[in-house]
């Protein structure tokens, strides 16, 4: 990239920041500016026109890439040249966003959840394929899991900025429950209830700079 496109990237991603957005929108959305500002060629982005825009979409479609990549690529390109750029002389609305895919999930039976769980080798992984499986979780939300997000009380587990930075509550199944209980009284996790070999990191662990915290506490009984 330029130094004038690392500069606007830097200034998109303070101003994506400082509207709140998680870091992995944010990731998602420099990959694309940068994409595009690969496929400009010599040109400056300050130079680039809504039909280059489309193009692009075109090229990232063509490209063998997912619907999702288009329409992030879309979002992320409208955002830059609305609120970094300051382009109003264009139509934003017209620029092309495909349709999300109604497709039916791949349910798992039973008895190949259960050869799943049956084949974790440790019971750490056993109890983060279960947080995915029984209540739902995201890998990143299960990594990020604290023992006082469980409450056994009300059966109920705290996820706290997940997808889109939001918090929410999923439900804790009894054999899920037991499990957790387990894999805290095996591991004794300092912080995270799913630990690295790093006592008091994630798994896998964090950056070093990944802030300190107070000891866990252990999930009501």
């Amino acid at each position: 990239m330029t130094p004038e496109a690392t500069m606007l990237s830097r200034r998109y991603a303070d101003l994506l920041r400082a509207n709140g957005c998680s870091d992995r929108t944010i990731e998602n959305y420099l990959y694309s500016l940068k994409g595009f500002t690969r496929f400009l060629g010599e040109r400056l982005l300050t130079q680039a026109s809504a039909d280059d825009i489309i193009a692009y979409q075109v090229d990232v479609a063509a490209r063998g890439l997912s619907d999702s990549s288009v329409r992030v690529a879309t979002y992320a390109l409208r955002g830059f040249f609305q609120k970094v750029l300051e382009r109003n002389d264009w139509n934003y609305a017209r620029l092309p966003r495909p349709r999300r895919p109604q497709r039916l999930p791949e349910v798992l039976s039973a008895e190949e959840v259960q050869a799943i769980l049956e084949a974790a080798p440790t019971l750490k992984y056993k109890a983060a394929f279960m947080l995915c499986y029984g209540s739902g979780l995201r890998t990143d939300e299960v990594v990020h899991l604290e023992p006082h997000h469980v409450d056994s009380k009300r059966m109920l587990i705290r996820v706290e900025r997940g997808k889109g930075n939001k918090d929410r509550q999923v439900v804790l199944p009894e054999r899920l429950l037991l499990e957790l209980r387990s894999c805290w009284k095996t591991y004794r996790p300092q912080r995270y209830l799913i630990e690295g070999k790093v006592p008091d990191s994630r798994s896998p662990p964090p950056a070093s700079s990944a802030p300190s915290a107070p000891p866990a506490r252990r999930p009501a009984s």
